[in-house]
Order: structure tokens, then sequence, then C-alpha cells
């Protein structure tokens, strides 16, 4: 056990009982400390016993010790607290009282801790196949200005956008989220920009193939979403673009193809 600090407060000393692995010794100092109504550091005892307990493998004991911190009204430990409740339940695949959890962190008023609620509750909405609702959690993820959070949620959000097949949404997004992400944030957005430039495309090359007239253009186009397909994993859908290339009504259109498809066997063939 970790020799007392006679300088160290009650709660310094049960944060370095707790880093030094006396997680008994810690909860002891947390539980005297959070079982006082009257005591100024009660909620934050109390998140700490949240933590310290679930570090134990108590976890409605842990859960016990963060309604005691959310139930003091405390503006940052009850909102850290709700966040405790609301992670374990998402765990515990306990949806409803996950939901309820998180709208109590918002209840709160902290911004710090707002972004995580509306992560949360988008997770929550997308379990449910609520996309709409899943949008509007991540928007209002989004509007807070977290500056890594908000990257994060512009991520998810450009994914869902592009799941609906709104890739010109989905880029508009992620060209809005790099302007102000910081610089560890910006590979990952950019790879989902990518992605969603990709999606364009193959919508590009679909409308130019439906509209087409001119037979080495519409070749050209369906040469280029064949080849583009796959990058997304669709290889399937690329074999049925070629084929519907190789077997089109228009001699010339199917010839231009054969040709195009034909480079492949070239290039394989040395």
């Amino acid at each position: 056990m970790t020799p007392p600090d006679v300088d160290a407060s009650p709660l310094e000393h049960a944060r370095r009982l707790a880093e030094g692995g006396d997680l008994d010794g810690a909860a002891a100092i947390l539980s005297e400390l959070a079982a006082d109504p009257a005591g100024p550091h009660r909620a934050q005892a109390a998140v700490g016993l949240a933590v310290v307990l679930e570090q134990r493998g108590d976890a409605e004991g842990a859960r016990a010790a963060a309604r005691v911190a959310l139930a003091t009204g405390h503006p940052e430990y009850g909102a850290q607290a709700a966040c405790h409740l609301a992670q374990g339940f998402e765990r515990d695949e306990r949806d409803d009282q996950a939901r309820g959890a998180w709208q109590a962190v918002l209840g709160m008023g902290a911004p710090e801790y707002a972004v995580l609620a509306h992560l949360g509750l988008a997770r929550l909405a997308v379990r449910q196949d609520d996309l709409d609702g899943a949008e509007l959690e991540l928007r209002a993820a989004i509007g807070i200005g977290d500056p890594h959070l908000g990257a994060r949620a512009a991520q998810q959000l450009a994914e869902l956008l592009l799941y609906r097949g709104e890739p010109g949404e989905a880029a508009d997004t992620l060209l809005e989220a790099l302007a102000e992400a910081p610089e560890t944030e910006v590979p990952r957005l950019r790879v989902q920009l990518g992605i969603a430039h990709l999606e364009l495309a193959c919508a590009e090359f679909a409308g130019a193939i439906e509209e087409g007239e001119d037979p080495g253009t519409s070749a050209l186009a369906i040469e280029l979403l064949a080849r583009t397909l796959p990058l997304r994993g669709r290889d399937d859908d690329a074999e049925q673009v070629w084929s519907y290339g190789l077997n089109h009504a228009d001699a010339a259109l199917a010839d231009e193809v054969r040709l195009r498809l034909g480079r492949d066997t070239l290039s394989a063939g040395g």
C-alpha cells in the first residue's frame, strides 16, 4: 500500500492509490467522501469511486456511485457521471437506459460533454435504423465546435450520407470539416473525402451511360465505371457493368467495350 502523503488532499491521495494499483484503499477514501451530503467534493469523489469500482469489476456499485454524482447536479462531475452511466449501458446493450443517460448529459449544459452525448445518441439511433435521427444528432455534435470530436462527427455523418446515396452532401460536409480540423484529424477526413469523390464519379459515369448516344463516350463511361467500382468493394457490380457493355444492342458500342476490356488481357499476357 502506498504510504499516505500528509500534504495531499484525500482526493489526491485516493488518486495516487488508484494509480498505484491499490483500488481497495482508493475506494475506501472515495466512499467516505461521497457519503457526506455536505462535503464540498462529493460529486468529484463519487465519479472517482464509480471509475475505481468499475476497475474492480463492480458494475452495479459503479453505477450507484455515478448516480450519487449525477444527483448532486454538479455541471462538470454530474455530466461525467451521466457519461459513465451511458457508456456502461451502451456496452450492455441497454439502449433505453443509455439514451436516458445521454439525455441527462445534455441536461447538464456542459458543452464539452454534450458533444459526447450527441455522438452517443447518434450511435443508438443507428442501432434502431433511425438514420434521420442519427443525422440530426451528428449535425448537433458538429455544431458544438469541438475540433477533434467535431471532425469525428463529420466523418460519421459523411459515412451515413454515403450509405444513403448522397455523396455530394457527404463531400460538402467533409470539406467544411477540413477547414477547421486539427492536423491529427485531417488524414481521416481526406480519405473519407476521396471515398465520397469515388462515389460521385460512379454516379456521373452511370449517368453518362444512361444518357449517352455516342458509342465511344458510352464505352469510355462503362470502362471507367467498371474500373472504379472495385475500389469501393463492388466487384460484382463491376462485372455486371462490363456484361452490360459487351452485350449491348448497339454493336459499335459492344465492340468498343470489348476492345477496352481486351487491354487487360493483353497486359496480363505480357
